[in-house]
């Protein structure tokens, strides 16, 4: 009966930096340095490691492109969140006379501020209005 064939040993020399790398992985894993090292010597020397790699980038720009489309999504509803705002905004409100203007215009610096403050409260803490929108159109309750 024939015996099963051992592993043989071989000994390399590794940069300090990629011995520190290696170590590093090692350990994250809970796996020997050896196992990792054969792991990647043997996908290095693997004849499907080319489409592995091809198939590792094409899942990434999957990705990309789904994010691509989110962000295109999310700055469509600002836009035109932006552009309704704007045509309610100059439907509803009439001219001001010359000598209400100059008030108005100390009035709305603070408003201003108010705004501000109050936008950056909303991004620091969130939910964003993309959210609470998708949420209202999936039937969801926020």
């Amino acid at each position: 009966m024939a015996r099963p064939s051992r592993k043989q040993r071989l000994s390399i020399y590794l940069e300090p930096e990629i011995m520190k790398a290696l170590s590093a992985y090692a350990a994250r894993r809970n796996q020997s340095l050896s196992l990792i090292a054969e792991a990647g010597i043997a996908s290095f020397l693997s004849p499907d490691a080319a489409e592995q790699h091809e198939a590792a980038t094409i899942k990434r720009l999957d990705q990309l492109d789904r994010r691509m489309t989110r962000l295109e999504r999310d700055v469509g509803i600002a836009v035109e969140t932006m552009a309704i705002f704007v045509r309610f905004w100059l439907t509803t409100t009439p001219p001001l006379p010359e000598p209400a203007q100059q008030a108005a215009r100390a009035s709305a610096a603070k408003r201003y501020e108010a705004f501000v403050t109050a936008l950056g409260r909303r991004l620091a803490q969130g939910p964003m209005l993309r959210q609470e929108i998708s949420e209202d159109i999936g039937g969801e309750k926020p």
